[in-house]
């Protein structure tokens, strides 16, 4: 390789890499619900070439149980504040805490350094969510504000001031309860798929097993970021695959299994809210006739996904 190739391609590289890694950001950027989690955040420069004299980072809601660690050279100070809701943290209502940590020292703008602390993930945020904390870096009569929030879709480095993010992912060997029991009902392994951005309907699928000796409807249900659940068929009629409404309710005789997937008989969800995410766990209720409400669990495969096992009869 020439020198004049090898100095376009050191260009590319330095193009390239340079805005992630000007950007303020976590070392580590995964966290899982209801964990601690260790925060060491990279301030890989000052401001237009002038030292960082201060460091303010927000607490978002739904972050409790926050301890900063002191850095020698620098002054720490927190800011502590009631939450807007209690959480729960190892069996006990936490209601207030720190909202904002502030180190104030000097690094200069050619040196790179770190700040730490630790902090709560709640279940208010589940797996697919990401959690922005805004970032304040005070220089000598300068200020830089990291605080922009991408939208649906947009990289995060394509912004100017991004805040540093932290996305909530599954526990290792983590999954949803794959199976609910409501008198003589079995619920297995409801799933979802997950949706584009601007959809307005997702399915909802799983296996319902009737153990006992009358038979029971299932007549739809409800989700958070839905208007409502219907249950829902897929018909041929004539050369026409059509979709529609299941009039009455879904029957599940004695000693049946009805299974929910694509293609077939499923759950619609309407008017979402919000795009359902790979990843996510999102809590619904199914009502039935006489079992009535059941509280489960979704698990939000990808758009493609398969159902998660075969069931054979």
């Amino acid at each position: 390789m020439t020198l004049s190739r090898l100095g376009a391609l050191a260009a590319a590289l330095i193009a390239v890499s340079s805005p992630a890694l000007a950007h303020v950001s976590f070392e580590n950027g995964q966290a899982t619900p209801n964990s601690t989690y260790k925060a060491t955040l990279r301030i890989p420069h000052g401001c237009a070439g002038k030292p960082t004299l201060k460091l303010r980072v927000r607490i978002p809601e739904g972050i409790v149980a926050v301890k900063p660690m002191p850095k020698a050279g620098w002054k720490l100070e927190t800011t502590k504040g009631s939450y807007v809701k209690a959480y729960q943290v190892h069996g006990e209502a936490v209601s207030e805490g720190v909202t904002d940590i502030v180190w104030t020292g000097s690094l200069d703008d050619g040196h790179y350094d770190e700040f730490v602390f630790q902090a709560r993930f709640t279940d208010a945020y589940q797996p697919g969510a990401t959690v922005f904390f805004p970032v304040v870096q005070e220089c000598d009569g300068m200020v830089e504000e990291w605080a922009q929030v991408p939208a649906e879709g947009q990289d995060p480095h394509s912004l100017n001031a991004p805040a540093p993010g932290v996305r909530i992912v599954a526990a290792q060997g983590a999954s949803a309860p794959a199976t609910v029991k409501a008198g003589s009902l079995t619920l297995e392994q409801p799933w979802s798929r997950a949706t584009p951005g601007g959809a307005k309907v997702g399915g909802g699928y799983l296996r319902i097993t009737n153990t006992g000796t009358v038979p029971d409807r299932l007549t739809g249900g409800s989700l958070p970021v839905a208007s409502k659940v219907e249950v829902h068929e897929m018909r041929l009629e004539g050369d026409v695959m059509r979709m529609k409404a299941v009039e009455g309710g879904l029957e599940i005789k004695p000693g049946a299994t009805v299974e929910l997937k694509p293609g077939g008989l499923h759950l619609m969800f309407m008017d979402l809210k919000e795009p359902l995410k790979e990843g996510q766990t999102v809590k619904g209720i199914l009502t039935f006739e006489k079992a009535g409400p059941v509280e489960v669990e979704y698990t939000v495969r990808g758009m493609g996904g398969a159902a998660p096992a075969e069931h054979k009869h």
